[in-house]
Formats: structure tokens, C-alpha cells, sequence
């Protein structure tokens, strides 16, 4: 068996190596984008940082060169025979610019060339993406607003900030996305080019996500295998779609928090249940990823379950209620309003009874949910992995298949999906 030569990367999950210029902007957050640049470079990609002057006062240019392996220059007289200026935006495949400062983002939306970054922005044909960071009055004022908005009606990715600690002992919305955050948006545009339009806006979305703790004694519980990331790919990718998100998050795989959402904590179902009721009551839409559990231990013991001799003695469960169903009725009987859409999510498995589709269509048809995203469960599917399938079924009957793919490109197309219903309930 053949085995890949030490330091080369696998291509798999791109299909190809592909060019990606990396921009970095003049602001504190600069520091990020090194762990930016090697999440590229160790994905197998060619990578270009092109810094600002400025930029170069926070991370010198031997940093940038050594993490990227190409050289580093700033302005446009570098390297005259290879008119980098042109070239470097013409061969992209993505551009991303984080930290993108006010400063830059404005000289990019008036179109300067003034530099080697923006004279590359000029030229890029491919998905151009802005990581805005900066102080919280900055991003809030109206100049920064106009240049955010006039650089993504002319197609260009601005990605909603994190709130979070700022320089000083300021904080506010402004923090940049963490570097693994906004490496996973960039992969996905790789994926789909189009996969962050701005079709959200406007929009309160509830995702919940992760598995639920059922507690047995101090120590023990009821649990599942699943880790939160595709509700955290939802809730990440409405966020940046333009939706005010909520997530309610049960128990997760140590994810970090998305930009631009808030975040519930909870353990149990009936905290799960809880807080889903509570923030579904001003949405616009609820999805329901996370994995509830069906039942809990009817007893909790409030010391440690101690070893004995024999056998142990059986646990006994009461079932908990049905999440996804109670925000059906809630809608049937006026709780909720009638405009408001659900989704639901099934891990399924086959069985004598039926196959994968068979209980998923059951199970739509029981639950009265207005879309069902359905997973077949097993080893290396659905929990616990970073890859997903499955298919897409709504009340109307129709059913979509779901290409493998990354668990954000099945989120984005879950939004899709989303979208239109949401459009025709407000008409």
C-alpha cells in the first residue's frame, strides 16, 4: 500500500488544489490570519498573503512568507515582468481579506487601486470574502454600512462580525471570526461559489443543536452521539445569510460560538423544550437539528450509583415530550403564529419494517413539520463526523436528495429550502 510522502496534503475534500490569496488588513486582529493561512496551506492549497503597508507593522513579511512559502510584497512596482497587480486576481480561485479594516473595505467599495491588494480586488473574478474587524462605532457607522452594503450588492462575501473582547478593554460587535470559522465559510465557497446570498435578512431564526443529558446520578447520563456541528452549520450560515439567529445548544463537541449568534446553553430535554418555546414565540422560523432525547430516567439519584453485588437493578424511563411536535400544535392551536415554518431533522436507520425513507416519510406525515432533513445513521455517518447526505422531504411531498458533502453545504442547502416558504408566509 502506498502512503503519502510526509508534509503533502490530502485534496480530497477540495477535489483539486486551488489558488487562494490571502489579504490582510492593517489592524490588530492581523495576527489571526496566520492560523488562517496554515489552515489553507495545510489543506493543500497555493496561497498568496498580499498584506497592507500597515498590516506589516503588526506581523512582520517573514512570517507571512514562511507560513505561505511565496513571497510577500505590498505594492504594485514588485515584481514588474509578472504585472502581479493583474495576474494574482486573475488566477484566484478565492480571495479572502481578513481583517478587513474599515479603511480597506471603503477603498475597496470606491474602487481605488492604490495598492497591491486593491489593485487584486479590482481583478478578481472569483468569490472575493471580507472578514470586517474593527472597533464597534466603526462597524456601526453609517459610512462603513453604505461600503458594506455597496461591496455585497456587487457580489463580494462581507461576513457578519463576532461580539467579543475588542483592543483595550472595549467589546462589542466588530471582533473578527475566529480563523477556523472563517476558513470553514472559505471552504464552503469553494464548494458553492453561491452559497452566502443575503435572502435572510430581516428574518429570527431559531436552530437548536447538539445532543441532550438526561442525569442518572451525579455522575451518569442518558446521552447520544451527537456532536452539534450540522446545527452549528445552520445557525452559522443563516447568521451570515442576514438572519438574527438564536441557537439553543445542548450538549456539543467543544464547538466554538458562531459569529453573530446567540447562544443558549442547556443540558437536559426539558430545557432544551423550554428555551426552544420561549425564543420560538418571535420567530420566523425554528429549526429543530439537535438530537433530543426520546426518554429520561424516571429517578434521579442524588449520590453516586455505588457498585453492588448482582446484577444491577433496571432503570426505569419516562418519556420525555416531543419537541418538534409540540411546536406543531402550538402552531395548530394559535400558540404560535401561522407563518411560522418548521423543520425537522431524522436520523434514521433501516429496518424489517421499511428502509431509511420509509419511517422519514412516516415520520413527516406524524409530526406535521413543514420540511424533514433526514439522515441515514451509522458508523462514520451523520453523528460525530464533518460530512453529511441525506434527503430534504416537505409536507408538500416533494423529496430532494442531498449531496455528500460538508455539513455547511448541507446546511446551505437546508436555507435553500428554507427561503421560499419563509417568502410565501409573509405574503
Amino acid at each position: 500500500m502506498s502512503q503519502r510522502a510526509a508534509g503533502t496534503a490530502d485534496h480530497s475534500e477540495f477535489g483539486q488544489r486551488r489558488r487562494i490569496v490571502v489579504g490582510v488588513g492593517g489592524g490588530i486582529a492581523a495576527y489571526k490570519a496566520c492560523a488562517l493561512i496554515r489552515a489553507f496551506t495545510e489543506s493543500g492549497h497555493h496561497v498568496r498573503v498580499i498584506p497592507t503597508d500597515s498590516a506589516l507593522e503588526f506581523v512582520g513579511r517573514a512570517t507571512f512568507e514562511a507560513l505561505s512559502g511565496n513571497p510577500v510584497h505590498t505594492g504594485v512596482f514588485a515584481d514588474v515582468p509578472q504585472v502581479p497587480h493583474v495576474r494574482l486576481g486573475q488566477e484566484a480561485d478565492l480571495v479572502v481579506v481578513a481583517p478587513a479594516t474599515a479603511d480597506l473595505m471603503a477603498r475597496a467599495a470606491h474602487g481605488r487601486a492604490d495598492d497591491l491588494l486593491t489593485a487584486t480586488l479590482l481583478t478578481a473574478r472569483c468569490p472575493v470574502v471580507f472578514a470586517p474587524a474593527m472597533h464597534t462605532e466603526m462597524w456601526e457607522h453609517p459610512a462603513t454600512v453604505d461600503n458594506v452594503a455597496t461591496l455585497r450588492r456587487r457580489g463580494a462575501v462581507v461576513v457578519e462580525p463576532a461580539s467579543g473582547r475588542l483592543t483595550g478593554h472595549d467589546t462589542g460587535a466588530g471582533r473578527l471570526p475566529e480563523p477556523e470559522e472563517i476558513f470553514g465559510l472559505a471552504s464552503l465557497l469553494l464548494e458553492r461559489p453561491d452559497a452566502l446570498p443575503q435572502d435572510l435578512t430581516g428574518r429570527r431564526i431559531v436552530v437548536s443543536a447538539g445532543g441532550t443529558r438526561e442525569p442518572l446520578d451525579p455522575v451518569r447520563f442518558l446521552g447520544n452521539r451527537s456532536s452539534g456541528k450540522q446545527g452549528y452549520a445552520l445557525a452559522r450560515l443563516a447568521a451570515q445569510r442576514g438572519a438574527d439567529v438564536t441557537l439553543v445548544a445542548g450538549a456539543v463537541a467543544g464547538l466554538a460560538d458562531p459569529a453573530a449568534v446567540e447562544v443558549v446553553r442547556v443540558q437536559t430535554a426539558a430545557q432544551m423544550q423550554a428555551a426552544v418555546t420561549k425564543h420560538a414565540a418571535g420567530a420566523d422560523a425554528v429549526v429543530m437539528s439537535a438530537a433530543v432525547a426520546d426518554f429520561r430516567p424516571s429517578t434521579f439519584a442524588t449520590s453516586k450509583i455505588k457498585k453492588g453485588v448482582g446484577e444491577p437493578e433496571a432503570i426505569a424511563l419516562t418519556k420525555n415530550e416531543d419537541i418538534l411536535a409540540g411546536l406543531v400544535a402550538a402552531r395548530t392551536e394559535g400558540t404560535l403564529p401561522a407563518s411560522t415554518v418548521i423543520v425537522g431533522f431524522a436520523a434514521e436507520t433501516g429496518d424489517a419494517e421499511g428502509d431509511v425513507l420509509t419511517h422519514a416519510r412516516a415520520k413527516l406525515a406524524r409530526k406535521g413539520c413543514d420540511l424533514l432533513v433526514v439522515n441515514a445513521v451509522g458508523e462514520g455517518k451523520a453523528f460525530e463526523v464533518d460530512h453529511n447526505d441525506g434527503w430534504l422531504l416537505a409536507a408538500d411531498g416533494s423529496e430532494t436528495a442531498l449531496a455528500h458533502g460538508s455539513k455547511a453545504l448541507m446546511a446551505s442547502r437546508v436555507l435553500d429550502a428554507l427561503g421560499p416558504l419563509l417568502a410565501q408566509n409573509r405574503s
